[in-house]
């Protein structure tokens, strides 16, 4: 039987956030880091909805503690280390809050993995709608218009060693120029796209799919944005 590759792993920001809020990454920064007291009026000054490209970062409060929780995934802690910058304790990744005047919090920034990404906060409203919009593609179960296209198109370019960046949030590209050898020799260790098999939408609004090649199989998980940008992916070798 021939032996599968490595499980390499292409993701965004976004799409890492996501998986390690269930799974505790091994790069996860120690418990011992230092955290300072903040009053409840400037934690409570950061509560609120802030758009993080088609999902929604939820920043709320319990007492003197904020959580953060994504779209789809449960609500995690996170600790100030000054009065604005928060790290997470069960991932590599931390939140700066941008104040814009000084009083008013507009923004906040993630970053993980090299990634810079920022979410401009919205109102309920906006947050609402865009929860909605993840709802209604769980409930129908169908992928979103481009989608298989844009998945052959991606896995074409990377076995090529030249993926198309132009259809690539810049936080996506700058996570596959950092890992695309390893990309390409996995895939073309896996041969060439037989099929794609459409196996539904997952918890986020993303597409999933069973990749069949020619010396096995791969699944992918894909989410574009506005346009056809794909703003996540995530490529995993075997069933």
């Amino acid at each position: 039987m021939k032996r599968q590759p490595a499980r390499p792993v292409l993701a965004c920001a976004i799409a890492t956030l996501a998986t390690a809020v269930r799974l505790a990454s091994a790069a996860a920064p120690a418990t011992d880091v230092p955290i300072v007291d903040l009053p409840e009026p400037i934690l409570e000054r950061y509560t609120g909805p802030y758009q993080l490209g088609q999902l929604v970062l939820n920043i709320s409060r319990q007492g003197r503690q904020l959580y953060a929780q994504l779209t789809g995934q449960p609500s995690a802690a996170i600790y100030p280390q000054t009065a604005a910058s928060f790290v997470y304790k069960i991932v590599d990744a931390r939140i700066d809050f941008i104040p814009n005047p000084p009083a008013q919090i507009n923004a906040l920034v993630l970053h993980q993995r090299g990634n810079d990404v920022v979410a401009p906060r919205i109102d309920a409203a906006d947050a609402q709608r865009l929860e909605a919009a993840v709802t209604q593609r769980l409930q129908g179960q169908t992928p979103a218009p481009g989608s298989e296209s844009a998945a052959r198109s991606l896995l074409q370019g990377l076995a090529s060693g030249m993926p198309d960046y132009a259809t690539m949030s810049p936080e996506l590209a700058t996570a596959t120029r950092a890992q695309l050898p390893t990309l390409q020799s996995t895939l073309n260790a896996l041969g060439a796209v037989q099929s794609l098999q459409f196996e539904g939408v997952g918890n986020q609004g993303w597409d999933l799919y069973l990749v069949r090649h020619e010396h096995g199989t791969s699944q992918l998980r894909i989410r574009l944005e506005a346009g056809g940008i794909i703003s996540g992916a995530l490529i995993s070798a075997g069933p």
